[in-house]
């Protein structure tokens, strides 16, 4: 997929996301807007995907997909009615807080196995780590956010994974960066 988002299909997108978590909490079918739209272009190709909901500069949920067989923009509309109703670590979302929350969405690249971590680039790199049956995932955007150097985002995402500090480095783990288009709606 050409990483380029434009900014017509980034507005389509956060539009479709915030109709599917509305559609949920009013009980019915989305109603998706087509007009203007593009055909062909980014939201038609497949790609993994993860929405973020923020209720301030609070998280209130966040769920994605590393890799989708489906269109852009079912992943996201899928993974902004899980974001809102699954996340485990919140409970679903009620009415009214859907208008106090801003969506944010990040359209993931394919995976690349890191064979040197020290290549890494803060802010541009997003890690997977999978090891001893365990896996965890950070997106680029996590490690500015909270002020990381290279050294604690490697050892954070070793602490996702459930898993101790370095162990990127442990026989048999699985290292692999990608890269996002992360856009959002404004606060």
């Amino acid at each position: 997929m050409d990483f380029t988002i434009s900014d017509e299909e980034q507005r389509l997108l956060l539009a479709e996301a915030r109709e599917a978590i509305t559609a949920k909490l009013e009980g019915r079918a989305p109603r998706y807007k087509r007009a203007g739209e593009a055909g062909g272009g980014a939201l038609d190709q497949p790609c993994g995907a993860f929405v973020t909901l923020r209720k301030g500069k609070n998280l209130r949920g966040c769920i994605g997909r590393m890799s989708a067989s489906l269109p852009l923009r079912e992943t996201v509309r899928a993974m902004a009615v899980e974001a809102a109703f699954g996340d485990p670590r919140f409970p679903p979302l009620s009415p009214g807080e859907a208008g106090q929350c801003r969506i944010e969405i990040s359209a993931l690249s394919p995976m690349i196995p890191c064979a040197d971590p020290r290549r890494v680039t803060v802010g541009v790199h997003g890690l997977y780590l999978a090891s001893g049956g365990r896996s965890g995932v950070l997106l680029p955007q996590v490690p500015v956010e909270q002020g990381w150097d290279l050294d604690e985002y490697l050892d954070y995402i070793c602490v996702k994974a459930g898993l101790p500090a370095r162990s990127y480095e442990a026989p048999g783990a699985k290292l692999c960066t990608f890269t996002a288009a992360v856009f959002g709606e404004p606060d």
